[in-house]
């Protein structure tokens, strides 16, 4: 059984400024739902019943989104569905946080977790990848390696096309199953027309506690940062790490666009919005071609 959950949320959102000069970037919305509360829903789904969130000095907006208001409450007592909202965020799971001093990169972040986790199997979200589909890509990973022992440890990989994988971490694995896959190495944004599969590396990890040994083993880079992928690589020696596909669309939350597409898609897939989004994409697409043809 997966009890917690790591989820790393200390970067300083450059891509974002100047908004995240004030605001982190894992509370701009899809819509009317900051992304955080998305990846915190997709694992309370997988079973998850406390989410540890790795934050930063000037962040402490997180911590005030999942505390109870009960102020706002009251005032919205006689308002079923707009109290359903403000709740929908502090009841999913119990939610702490843990601050990490310095930027060393993912690795260190997920070690600053240590205390938290304990000794026992948890994952790791990374927020800024948003992934669309009913049941979540943590439940489908867990399905996956079930039966595969204890021990086992888990990355979310997508198939991309071999013109951009070497922008992004790939897996060197076998086929072992359906969408699964017994990893033999990870490379980190292979030089082009090197890399050993087309399989990159998503923001979800299953992973044991001896984790925590091989990230204090794990050298920093050029950057001074601790690489949560040179802590894989360790990990691998004791026991395996399998690759798991995924079912749904992946949208990156870490860019505006990327935010953008989010949030459109999410909106005609609404019932609620559905048709307004829908109306707006044909009026904006109307206008474009009008301007064309100008």
């Amino acid at each position: 059984m997966l009890r917690k959950a790591v989820i790393p949320a200390a970067g300083l959102g450059t891509r974002f400024l100047p908004v995240t000069r004030s605001v982190p970037k894992e509370l701009l919305p899809i819509l009317d739902r900051p992304m955080l509360q998305y990846v915190v829903a997709e694992a309370a789904e997988a079973g998850v019943e406390e989410v540890i969130v790795i934050t930063s000095r000037g962040k402490e907006g997180i911590a005030d989104y999942f505390r109870g208001r009960p102020e706002l409450e009251e005032r919205l007592a006689d308002d079923a569905e707009l109290l359903e909202r403000v709740r929908s965020g502090t009841e999913l799971a119990e939610v702490s946080f843990v601050i990490q001093q310095e930027p060393l990169g993912l690795g260190h972040a997920v070690l600053t977790a240590r205390e938290a986790v304990g000794d026992e199997t948890f994952a790791v979200i990374l927020p800024d990848d948003i992934i669309a589909h009913t049941p979540g890509t943590l439940s489908q990973m867990l399905a996956a390696i079930a039966g595969r022992g204890d021990d086992a440890a888990a990355v979310a990989v997508e198939r991309l096309p071999w013109d951009v994988v070497h922008n992004y971490g790939v897996v060197d694995a076998e086929t072992v199953g359906a969408g699964l896959h017994r990893v033999k190495g990870l490379v980190e944004k292979p030089a082009p027309g090197t890399a050993p599969s087309n399989l990159s590396i998503v923001g979800r990890y299953i992973l044991p506690p001896r984790v925590f040994d091989c990230l204090e083993r794990t050298p920093p880079g050029a950057k001074g940062e601790i690489q949560l992928t040179d802590g894989l690589a360790l990990l691998m020696a004791d026991g395996p790490l399998y690759a798991c596909e995924f079912e749904g669309v992946r949208y990156d939350g870490g860019n505006p666009m990327g935010l953008l597409r989010a949030s459109l898609e999410h909106a005609l897939a609404r019932e609620d919005t559905r048709t307004a989004a829908a109306e707006l994409v044909r009026r904006l697409a109307a206008e474009l071609d009008a301007g064309d043809g100008g």
